[in-house]
């Protein structure tokens, strides 16, 4: 369906998965969920990438409050830098809890050219109806 917006030079990036779950106790007892978005690496190497990272830092943290959560931040650096050419998760929803760092995210991947992608579709942010779903998709 969206794949077409995957172009060669994100390609050339590398891609990272984005593991996350907001709870110890979402950790101990729900490891198939886990599972689910560890398989996202088998997507993102369906659709095309060759060097992905997955990013678990933050299992069993909330996005909650003033959590800091190293992964997230890593990965907004990494995406600053311009070295990513796809970020991915289950649901886009698992990047971010809260407005602030959903939109800095979206605001960063739209600047470097990075495509967000989750089980369902790939997002490219630098296009207007995809930035519009982006903004629905966390409040």
């Amino acid at each position: 369906m969206s794949a077409d917006k995957i172009k060669p030079h994100h390609l050339a990036r590398k891609a990272i998965v984005y593991v996350r779950q907001s709870s110890a106790h979402q950790v101990l007892h729900n490891p198939e969920t886990r599972a689910l978005q560890y398989a996202m690496r088998d997507r993102l190497a369906a659709l095309g990438w060759s060097e992905i990272e997955v990013m678990d830092d933050d299992l069993g943290r909330s996005a909650a409050g003033g959590v800091a959560r190293a992964g997230f931040d890593r990965m907004v650096a990494e995406v600053c830098l311009g070295k990513v050419g796809a970020v991915a998760a289950r649901e886009v929803s698992r990047f971010a809890r809260n407005s602030r760092d959903w939109q800095q995210l979206i605001e960063m991947c739209r600047v470097v050219d990075t495509v967000l992608v989750d089980q369902e579709a790939v997002y490219a942010p630098r296009d207007g109806n995809d930035r519009l779903l982006l903004g629905l998709r966390v409040a």
